[in-house]
């Protein structure tokens, strides 16, 4: 019988499920989107350099939202990659078993 000692995956490294992943990126692209608006509307109402500042803001968020949006599926709390280094101390490979060459058809 074999044994059952297989390796489980703990719950904590599971990735986010893809539906939970598009609404937290939907949720933070709407938002961004919304302070672009209210940057809009701040310019138009507010005088003096605030107004540049927000104009600044109204044109630098929609970049600032799409890559905010298009941000990969990150695991929290991944673990980290470790560089490997090859184990240059091995020996060559043996020689196969020896045989004869073969003969060519008709050839004695």
């Amino acid at each position: 019988m074999p044994s059952r000692t297989a390796t489980v995956a703990s719950v904590t490294t599971a990735p986010t499920s893809l539906s939970d992943d598009l609404a937290m990126r939907t949720r933070r692209y709407l938002w961004t989107m919304g302070v672009r608006t209210a940057c809009f509307i701040g310019a138009i109402v507010v005088p003096g350099w605030p107004r540049w500042v927000l104009v600044a803001g109204a044109v630098l968020l929609p970049y600032l939202g799409v890559v905010g949006a298009n941000a990969g599926r990150e695991r929290i709390g991944a673990k980290t990659l470790e560089p490997v280094t090859p184990d240059f101390t091995l020996a060559a490979l043996p020689a196969g078993p020896s045989s004869p060459p073969p003969r060519a058809p008709g050839s004695q």
